[in-house]
């Protein structure tokens, strides 16, 4: 596997990791309030929009370097 397969493989992997601890601490701060936003404060809101926000982001690399590693 050449160099750049292997940094790129290496990305993947940290962002599926980062991605997973984000998913977590939103199921966190979601079961903390009795599993949705209704009852947040609005610190606690914002808090969990920026969690989610990032891990939308974080999504969407992994699935671009998806169809880059494991283009067909």
């Amino acid at each position: 596997m050449p160099n750049d397969d292997k940094a790129q493989v290496e990305r993947y992997r940290q962002l599926v990791l980062e991605y997973e601890r984000l998913d977590e601490d939103i199921d966190a701060l979601l079961m903390a309030h009795n599993g949705g936003t209704e009852d947040m404060s609005p610190d606690d809101y914002h808090h969990y929009r920026e969690l989610a926000q990032r891990r939308d982001e974080l999504y969407n690399q992994i699935r671009e370097l998806e169809s880059v590693l494991f283009d067909d």
